[in-house]
């Protein structure tokens, strides 16, 4: 399989594509999240300037909106990192966390996660949800 990169060069991939797709299966994308002074004025911007926008939740410390088909949560620096995270089973989140010695920490809305550092200083968060993502597509 062969893929360009952004200079236009061309990569060879050299994935198995058994094993991507059982990767691909497990997870999904689910959210962005930024840091942001004031929750509330954040998701008034974000209403007015994205047609469709609607907000999930929101609270003092955390809001989450849906826009454009993406999830978005802004938060405060006190409460979490700016991150990416991506969706998994509860015994996906489990089996993660200890393949990198990741302590879980359970949230608010029942969900229970784990961040990881990635290059660049980001960070990714794994997260799994009681009843949002079923233990069967493993």
């Amino acid at each position: 399989m062969w893929a360009r990169n952004p200079v236009g060069r061309r990569l060879r991939l050299l994935a198995d594509a058994g094993n991507v797709a059982r990767i691909l299966g497990n997870v999904q994308f689910d959210h962005v999240a930024q840091q942001v002074p004031d929750i509330a004025a954040a998701l008034r911007w974000w209403l007015a300037a994205v047609p469709g926008s609607r907000v999930l939740y929101a609270d003092e410390t955390w809001g989450l909106l849906e826009a454009g088909g993406a999830k978005l949560a802004f938060v405060t620096a006190e409460q979490h990192p700016d991150h990416l995270a991506y969706k998994v089973s509860g015994s996906e989140l489990d089996r993660l966390a200890a393949q990198h010695a990741a302590d879980i920490d359970a949230h608010r809305d029942g969900s229970r996660s784990f961040y990881l550092d990635a290059p660049g200083e980001h960070r990714v968060e794994v997260i799994a949800y009681p009843d949002v993502f079923s233990e069967d597509v493993e």
